[in-house]
This record gives C-alpha cells, structure tokens and sequence, in this order.
C-alpha cells in the first residue's frame, strides 16, 4: 500500500520523521556506499515525503548502474520537479549532503523510516477496512472483507523479510551443519518432520518445508485414514524448543492444521481415536463398545485433548480463503503441516469458471503458494479418474490423477495409497468352484492387512513402492513389521536395535545427547 501524506479523514496526523529522512538521503549522497547497506531496509515507498522518495529511487537507479550519484548529477533529473521547487531546487540536494551527520547511523535512520511506513500502512488499513464495511455493495460479503484484511496485513507482516542475496560458502557450511543437526538428533535421521511411518521416512526423508505433497487414491483404498494416521503422528510427537538454529519452534513433531472439506471434525476426531484406543470405528459409530474398549476410548480422548492438532471442517472453501485461515493458525498457534482432504472439494479463489481443469490447476497453484509462503509441508489428498478400474494390474500411475495435469506438475511429491486385497476380494469365486475357492483364500490370506504406498514422483529423492500394514476395523495403518508382531502374523522382528547409516552400531533406543559436529566449529 502505497505511502502519502495524511488522510483528511484521521484526526491525528500519520507518524513520520522528516529529518531521518534527511539525514539518510545525505548519508546517501555523501558516500553511495551506504547504499548496499540499507536497501534491504527501505524502499522509495517507505519515505513519507514524496519528494525524498523520488530522490531516494533516482539515486538508487543510479548507483546500480555503476554511475556516481551527487548533488551535482542528480540535478538533471530534478530540474523539471515541481515538488522539489517548494522546497528550494537543487539546492535542496546540497543542503541535504552538507547536513550528513554520521555515516554509520544510516542503518538505523533506513530502519527508523521503515517502522514509520510500517506503523502509516497500519493505520491506512484499518482506514480502508472501515470504509469497505460501512459501504453495503452486493458482490461485497463480510466474510471476504476478513479474508482481504487478513490477507493485506500478513503480507504487510511479511514486508520485512530481507532477502538474503549472496552468502559466503563459510555460511552455506554453517547453514549445512544446521540441517545435519537437526536430522541427527532426531529419530530415523530425518532431516524433515517424521511420518511415524519408518519406510516413507526413508524414502521421503520426512515432510520438508515449502513441499507439496499429493496422496492420491481411489474410494476406499484408505486416503484419509493414512491422512489422519500422519497427522496424528506429528502432532502426538510434538515437542517445542531451541531448534538447532537458536530460534524457537518444534524440534520433534509439529502443529498441524486438518481441512476436512468432506467429514465433519467429529467424524475425524473419530477415526483418530479409533486408532488410539483400538476400537472398531464401526463400532464408535453404533455404540456398541464394552466397558474397557468405552475405558480405553475415555482414556485416549483425555491424553490427545491437548494435541496441537487443529480441524476446519468447513465445506468448499476457496484457496485464498485456506491460505487466509492457515496464515492466522500459524501467528496464534505455529503451523508445521497443513492437510486439506480432499483439493477436489476446495474452490478456486476467482469466480469465474473456465472449466474444471483450470479450477483444479489454480487450487494446486495455490496450495503450492501456500507451502512456500508459510515454509510448511502441504499434502493434499486427491481422488484418480475411473480409468483405474478398467485395467487389469490396478496400482496407480500418474496419469490417473483426476482433472489436471497441474496435479503432477506443482507437487513435489505425488503418493497413491493401494490395497489390492479391496480389489481381490471382489473377485470370489462362486461356492461350487472349489478349486477356485482355495486359490482365492490363500492369495486372501496373502494380501490380508497389506497395504502399499506408491511413490510415483519425488523431486529430490528416489521413487518406490513402501509395504505398510492396515487394519480396516481402526481405520490404521502402521509399520509393517509391529504390525506383525502385535497380530502374530509373522515371527516378532529381530530384537537386533535398528542402525542409522554407519554410525559405528549407534542405535535409536540409545538416544543422542549431542551432535557428532558441532555448529560452533564453523563459527
């Protein structure tokens, strides 16, 4: 929003600081060095006086084009500037360097005046916020005035955010080490947030920030049951501390915001109970629970009611309304992941339709928007066309994702979730095969609690096939290896402790209490 002088409108006049303005711009004129230092501060609008606003962008032009900016050479530029004129002519350009006090101080006066432009954007929003809601127009809802004004002030929040251009390789290593921290010390080596789910977490390396990850499937292959079995895991893992980097947040785990555009949140609430307490969901529906399945359900609700995992089951939102909302949960709460089931059932931002196709492009558009903007994982559940069904191997390729080829273009990673006992047992043979019959039961058995995870595309990593278990009545999945000792499918896994790399037989179950490198080495 762009800067001016005072609103008729405000009784009170909008905070400035004409002589830092001065004393910046003659800083500037003096030694154009000064420059590099404070262009990632301030900008020409952030100037509340036009006039030094326009002497700032002239000299900015000039000095990045390797030419000398003085008094004497901006003075062409000005000649025809009425605003100047008023206050003195070119002259104004030589009082202004002959008045530079202190060159070291320009920092802060850069800073002083972005604070100001900060604080006048503040007031103007609320301004225009006021005056939208006084007007009545039809095409005007309030609730997408609250979307705009969220919207205009987190991205004036944001405003401040320095790129950080060139870096020496001293820092990239810094920055490096960092990360490997972090993995390190984090169970499974991860240098992203952990799935629960140790063979995706291999694959995948964990859920990176400002990645868009699609899972995909048909009905019933378990989609949103392998959704809220990885939302749940990251957020019963969380834990807040010093990350690494010395700044504040989750350092296991995360918070999680959950758009579920088709269930409601007690539905899903549900289902994530289920998982906990071991009850049959069907059961949890009808009411038909024992005592200690009604204990073990009681209990699980008391210990997950803090869980930092946060619902909108709000239907056929917008995108722009999803970015809005996340961008509020992340300033109240933090936000780590965000989950929309499914992005079929989101709306696209503009009203206008041309076609379904470029609907679902603008909505992966705008979830990998979001990703990058609030530096979180986004992974959005997706439906596969019909074509699946007609073919005889029916694992999922990516060319049945449904609607848009943007699907696969935007997202970082693109998963399938694939049962084929869901599709073997519709091919029972009659009783009076009985041949049949046996042949059928074994592959049953074979198949029976198997799930796969299709990895179809991976930006930077490997694709593949994961082998998960599931078990229907929970609405679960879980590593295939517990699943099998819990159920006595198979003989129990090695009791051996499981090895990271090469770590000269460091184990998970040991801990880590410090890094093998430490950062400070490279300070």
């Amino acid at each position: 929003m762009a800067d001016g002088p005072a609103a008729p409108e405000l009784a009170q006049p909008l905070p400035s600081n004409i002589e830092a303005e001065q004393a910046l711009l003659g800083a500037l004129l003096v030694n154009n060095d000064v420059y590099d230092r404070v262009a990632g501060i301030v900008r020409p609008e952030h100037f509340f006086d036009p006039v030094h606003a326009r002497i700032f962008e002239v000299t900015g032009e000039r000095i990045k084009k390797n030419a000398l900016a003085t008094p004497v050479t901006l003075k062409a530029f000005f000649e025809a500037d009425t605003g100047l004129d008023t206050l003195g002519g070119p002259a104004y350009l030589v009082r202004l360097a002959g008045a530079a006090i202190s060159l070291f101080a320009a920092r802060d006066y850069a800073q002083l005046i972005y604070d100001l432009a900060i604080r006048r954007n503040l007031i103007l929003i609320g301004q225009e916020i006021a005056e939208k809601a006084t007007r009545m127009e039809v095409d005007s809802e309030p609730k997408d005035q609250i979307v705009e004004a969220e919207q205009a002030l987190y991205q004036l929040g944001e405003e401040g955010k320095v790129d950080k251009g060139f870096q020496s390789f001293r820092r990239a290593v810094f920055d490096a080490v960092n990360v490997a921290n972090a993995a390190y010390l984090r169970d499974g080596g991860l240098a992203g947030i952990s799935t629960g789910f140790v063979d995706i977490d291999h694959k995948l390396g964990g859920l990176h920030p400002s990645d868009l990850l699609i899972l995909a499937g048909r009905p019933s292959m378990g989609k949103t049951a392998l959704a809220t079995n990885i939302a749940f895991n990251i957020a019963k893992a969380y834990r807040k501390g010093t990350k690494p980097d010395g700044s504040e947040g989750a350092i296991e785990g995360g918070v999680v915001g959950f758009y579920s555009l088709e269930m409601s949140s007690e539905q899903l609430a549900a289902r994530i109970l289920s998982e906990a307490a071991r009850v049959p969901s069907n059961q949890i529906r009808e009411g038909r629970m024992s005592e200690e399945e009604m204990r073990r359900f009681i209990e699980a609700a008391k210990a997950l009611e803090n869980a930092p995992l946060f619902i909108d089951d709000t239907p056929a939102l917008p995108i722009s309304t999803i970015a809005a909302r996340a961008r509020r949960l992340k300033r109240q709460h933090g936000l780590d992941a965000l989950f929309i089931d499914y992005l079929q059932l989101a709306r696209p931002a503009s009203a206008r339709s041309e076609g379904r196709v470029q609907e679902v492009s603008e909505i992966t558009q705008g979830l990998k928007a979001i990703a990058k903007e609030l530096n979180i994982p986004v992974i959005a559940l997706s439906q596969l066309s019909r074509q699946v069904e007609s073919r005889e191997d029916k694992r999922p390729q990516l060319s049945d994702l449904r609607e848009s080829g943007s699907i696969e273009q935007d997202a970082d990673v693109v998963m399938f979730v694939f049962r084929e006992e869901y599709y073997k047992e519709r091919e029972k043979p009659g009783d009076h095969d009985i041949e049949g019959m046996m042949k059928w039961k074994d592959e049953m058995s074979a198949l029976h609690g198997r799930a796969e995870v299709v990895i179809g595309k991976q930006r930077h990593g490997p694709i593949g096939t994961v082998d998960l278990a599931f078990e229907g009545e929970f609405t679960r999945f879980s590593n295939l290896e517990r699943f099998h000792e819990d159920r006595q499918y198979a003989p129990a896994a090695s009791s051996r402790p499981m090895q990271i790399g090469n770590k000269q037989g460091l184990s998970v179950d040991q801990g880590k209490s410090k890094p093998a490198v430490s950062p400070e080495d490279f300070r």
